[in-house]
């Protein structure tokens, strides 16, 4: 299983233990997952994506089972030449943060990055939110992600594959319920967020949703990566193994082939 939530690189708000490569694989061995598409966080608040891009390249360069997901900022000058060198350098999914952007739903600069990611074949990876508000620091001002955002992007185009991260139940069906069945089958879920027992809000979203709308994802290095698997393992009699989609199969011709 591929975890489709992993940074590296600090966090602007408060420090967080031992966020660089070495120690994400060491936590993937731990999970029992196979790899992870990383991200470089403190690019989501970065103008520029180049340089943050060249880091992530450049540090996971020697860890075959770190994939890199870098940004796109298609409000930026050659984002479309950008994104083509990124998919040349092995890029196995794309990450986009609107809402840090002030791009509102159904800007038509989103709706274009979504297709062209789409033309390359690899998913558009969204993250709804870093931390909740009791943790979120003041001076982190971007809201989270709308359904609106999601809905918008899900209807561009239908080889449009979307992975959305980060979100909880409420989001979750706001969004999916609002989408025709055509349109939901473009869009996955990690469900690091979601609540288990005794509330079971994850458990009811795979009786109604089916699990195959869902994906793997830790947001480490902001969360415990054991909430996803704690999700897996406390999921009632009648859930258990439910037939997850694995994220590595959203792009599976890009997939850098994995260690044995």
């Amino acid at each position: 299983m591929i975890d489709c939530a992993a940074w590296i690189g600090p966090y602007p708000f408060r420090e967080v233990p031992h966020p660089d490569p070495a120690t994400l694989v060491r936590v993937l061995e731990r999970e029992r997952l196979t790899g992870a598409w990383v991200g470089h966080l403190p690019s989501a608040w970065h103008r520029d994506p180049r340089p943050g891009n060249a880091a992530l390249f450049a540090a996971l360069a020697p860890y075959p089972t770190l994939l890199p997901a870098p940004m796109i900022r298609p409000d930026w000058p050659g984002w479309e030449q950008m994104l083509a060198d990124v998919v040349a350098k092995g890029a196995v999914a794309i990450r986009a943060y609107p809402q840090h952007w002030g791009i509102q739903p159904g800007d038509s600069r989103m709706n274009a990055l979504a297709r062209a990611c789409a033309t390359s074949a690899r998913p558009l990876l969204l993250t709804v939110r870093f931390e909740d508000l009791r943790q979120r620091s003041p001076l982190d001002v971007a809201g989270d992600l709308s359904a609106a955002h999601v809905r918008a992007l899900a209807r561009t185009g239908e080889d449009v594959c979307i992975v959305v991260t980060g979100a909880g139940r409420e989001l979750i069906e706001e969004t999916h319920w609002g989408l025709t069945p055509v349109e939901r089958g473009r869009v996955y879920w990690d469900f690091a967020w979601v609540w288990g027992p005794p509330e079971e809000h994850f458990a009811h979203l795979l009786r109604t949703m089916g699990a195959e709308r869902f994906v793997y994802g830790t947001h480490w290095p902001l969360r415990l990566t054991q909430n996803s698997r704690a999700n897996l393992d406390l999921l009632p009699a009648d859930q258990r193994d439910p037939g997850i989609t694995d994220a590595g199969s959203l792009s599976p011709r890009f997939v850098r082939e994995m260690p044995t």
